[in-house]
């Protein structure tokens, strides 16, 4: 499967077709793609939901400009940031380092120091538009494993995070709405699927030195 030629074929679904379930298979390596997404440090400082449950999607349709892909697309997905990283989750990470590395605590010490000044150095604005751009980054990589499994796609940004939060119960899991993302397949009838994508030449995108 070509690659450029699968981004040519992804476009922001408009309508999805709400008969059409994604395959578990497919939708595990989609998740799979997000958790292997690039993280500073590889700290992932958010998490991904999914929301299958059709009464709560129902709920959360008037929080998301009314839009109905919310529903009638296969899964809604909600990127969401830790509201904060502390000393005990540092700890965390380190341990799963040595861990996953077979190698001993101690030599973690530098990195240690790094992260507890990087983390504890932010105001909670810069921690919050850090976390975010992270999560960005992983949005990225589930839209092209999307698009290589010929599953469709749609991030958002048009939703109320604190809504969501709300509906979501987030706040009790130390957690923010960030980004949303609707998976499944294109209904027949949307007419933004036959429409040419749009992007500048890549004589003026891409600039040389």
């Amino acid at each position: 499967m070509d690659l450029l030629q699968q981004l040519g074929w992804r476009y922001a679904v408009k309508k999805f077709d709400p008969e059409r379930v994604i395959a578990a298979e497919h939708l595990e390596k989609i998740l799979e793609a997000a958790r292997l997404a690039p993280s500073a440090f590889g700290l992932q400082p958010y998490r991904l939901l999914v929301i299958a449950d059709k009464q709560v999607r129902e709920a959360l349709v008037e929080h998301s400009m009314h839009q109905d892909k919310v529903l009638n697309s296969s899964h809604l997905l909600v990127f969401a940031i830790r509201r904060e990283i502390n000393d005990a989750d540092i700890e965390q990470y380190l341990q799963l380092i040595a861990g996953t590395r077979d190698a001993p605590r101690e030599n973690l010490a530098g990195l240690e120091r790094i992260l507890r000044e990087f983390i504890g150095g932010m105001s909670p604005e810069n921690y919050r538009n850090w976390a975010s751009r992270q999560a960005y980054l992983a949005l990225g990589n589930l839209l092209t494993a999307c698009a290589l499994l010929q599953v469709d796609a749609c991030p958002m940004e048009g939703f109320v995070p604190a809504a969501y939060d709300r509906v979501l119960e987030l706040d009790q899991i130390g957690l923010a709405a960030t980004v949303i993302a609707t998976l499944g397949y294109r209904a027949a009838d949307d007419p933004y699927a036959r429409l040419r994508k749009v992007r500048m030449p890549k004589e003026e995108f891409v600039i040389r030195i």
